[in-house]
């Protein structure tokens, strides 16, 4: 397929042949905050009895602060910064190094510049193992800043300009490309470094099931479930919000019981 991550190797099925596959933002929690108590022990106990696995474009630190501890080492492997950054429990087996070039960050600083969008937060350009999030707003925006923001994105579209632009000016020249991140980032990362780059690993598994809220194309979750579709290795569920990822999986366990 890709054998874009050679170095971490494919994982042998341990509780059965399916593979359980989840986001974190949208799909397991509310995005970027903790995940909901009861639907954390529930989901405790979907990964004490089946192979669960996280990717998500986030760090391991800021995932473990959603998820918790328990549930992240009860993963059976976790892929952070959307592959480029694997971990199994507390052991990390690949790492990317790669770096943003210098004048992408300069067409993004006039991006923040040119915005209308009257808040900033600060860490606009958050830099992770192998990718980075842009956002206008900043990391540093309180829940009341975020609403704000993504209402004036819904309204304007901001996000996908930004990301139109950036990718009509850099994309042939660096094989890099930008796509809609979370509720007002936007995720950069050179072309197949994306999610899909983790669907080699699961090689020894006769079927995936994945979750995600951003499975259309251009959100952050697409170009998986869309490998997915293409290989035949599974089923994807475009989610909108942990209850539905909670619904799902309620129905899709008991059948298979």
């Amino acid at each position: 397929m890709f054998n874009i991550m050679a170095s971490v190797t494919p994982i042998v099925p341990n509780k059965s042949n399916i593979a359980y596959i989840f986001d974190v933002d949208g799909t397991l929690t509310p995005s970027r905050l903790r995940i909901d108590q009861s639907f954390g022990k529930f989901f405790t106990g979907v990964c004490s009895n089946h192979d669960v696995f996280i990717v998500t474009g986030s760090d391991k630190e800021k995932t473990v602060e959603q998820i918790g501890k328990e549930i992240y080492n009860l993963s059976v492997r976790t892929f952070n910064c959307s592959g480029n950054d694997v971990w199994e429990q507390d052991n990390n087996l690949h790492t990317n190094d790669w770096q943003l070039p210098n004048d992408c960050k300069m067409q993004l600083d006039i991006e923040l510049v040119e915005s209308d969008f009257p808040t900033r937060t600060g860490l606009h350009l958050d830099t992770r193992p192998g990718m980075v999030n842009f956002s206008i707003i900043g990391r540093g925006c309180t829940r009341d800043q975020r609403a704000e923001y993504i209402k004036w994105d819904e309204a304007r579209n901001e996000r996908e300009q930004i990301m139109d632009r950036f990718n009509a000016i850099f994309s042939g020249k660096y094989d890099i490309e930008a796509n809609i991140g979370g509720e007002t980032g936007i995720d950069i990362m050179p072309i197949g470094k994306d999610k899909r780059q983790i669907l080699d690993c699961f090689a020894n598994y006769d079927s995936i099931v994945f979750f995600g809220d951003s499975t259309y194309p251009g959100g952050n979750d697409y170009s998986l479930a869309n490998a997915i579709s293409v290989s035949e290795r599974g089923i994807t569920y475009q989610v909108e919000g942990w209850q539905k990822t909670r619904d799902i999986l309620t129905q899709i366990l008991f059948l298979h019981k």
